[in-house]
């Protein structure tokens, strides 16, 4: 059998679970579900609303939905909206959720020179650092949109891994600046802003569609490395109807043996120090 067949822990098959932190930290007139109809000038001011609804209800009841399950996730938070709303990113971290970094603002990165791409990640590393205590070693780019000096600064500022890839449903590694850097990969497809907002998907289809993608992975798991990855953004995974949808769907993945629910910073840990991780 090939050695890379399971997690160097045992498990046969881990679930990723993203809870993104941005709700605070949009700039005036955010994309949002309202029609762009907004006369020139003026500021969304329902639109706002619906962003609120994210650190106001969105995020305290997943949190309480992830206790009630028994699992940890990354949270992938952006500056601003920590240093809006500091006392819920400490509650996330004192639940034992991992903060990873999302930026300084909710903007691109990309089209940045390197100095001031640097500064970004940084302000918002220390935004979180500041604020929770906690030293993010993970990060994620508005929209995945990284640019090409963004993994040498992130290898730099002394992260251990990012999610802005596609490309494979295990995590592995690459060498940036001559040293080891894992990649923890993403997913759109089991993502709730594509499939709710993006082509308004019901709960119960996302539920549906999520379902389907965990059996078939399980299946492949039996002989070789997977990872599922799932996203819940503040406003839109925090709603009551997909926080149902998220309890049915994990005690659903939780019946089957050998299933392990991490954080994105411990299967990080677990690429780097396994051997038999592929390489790119």
């Amino acid at each position: 059998m090939d050695t890379r067949t399971k997690w160097s822990d045992g498990s046969r098959l881990v679930v990723s679970i993203s809870m993104q932190f941005e709700a605070g930290g949009q700039p005036d007139n955010a994309e949002s579900p309202f029609p762009k109809n907004l006369e020139k000038g003026f500021i969304d001011l329902p639109a706002s609303t619906w962003y609120q609804y994210g650190y106001k209800e969105g995020i305290p009841r997943m949190l309480d939905n992830w206790d009630e399950l028994g699992i940890k996730v990354t949270s992938h938070m952006v500056g601003s909206a920590v240093l809006k709303n500091p006392e819920l990113a400490k509650e996330i971290v004192a639940r034992g959720h991992e903060a990873a970094a999302h930026g300084m603002n909710w903007s691109s990165q990309y089209n940045l020179p390197y100095t001031e791409e640097k500064k970004f990640i940084k302000d918002g590393v220390d935004a979180i650092k500041m604020t929770t205590g906690f030293n993010p070693v993970g990060y994620n780019a508005n929209w995945l949109r990284r640019g090409e000096n963004t993994l040498s600064i992130l290898q730099e500022l002394g992260f251990k891994y990012h999610i802005d890839d596609l490309s494979r449903d295990e995590p592995f590694i690459i060498k940036v600046n001559q040293q080891d850097f894992a990649v923890v990969p993403y997913t759109l497809r089991n993502n709730d802003i594509l499939l709710i907002e993006g082509k308004n998907f019901s709960a119960d289809q996302f539920f549906n569609q999520v379902k389907l993608e965990f059996e078939q992975l399980y299946a492949e798991s039996e002989f070789k490395r997977r990872q599922l990855s799932i996203s819940f953004h503040d406003r839109i995974g925090g709603t009551p109807q997909m926080v149902r949808a998220a309890k049915d769907l994990i005690r659903y993945i939780q019946q089957h043996e050998g299933v392990a629910f991490k954080r994105k910073d411990e299967i990080a840990e677990l690429t780097l120090g396994d051997r038999t991780s592929i390489r790119e």
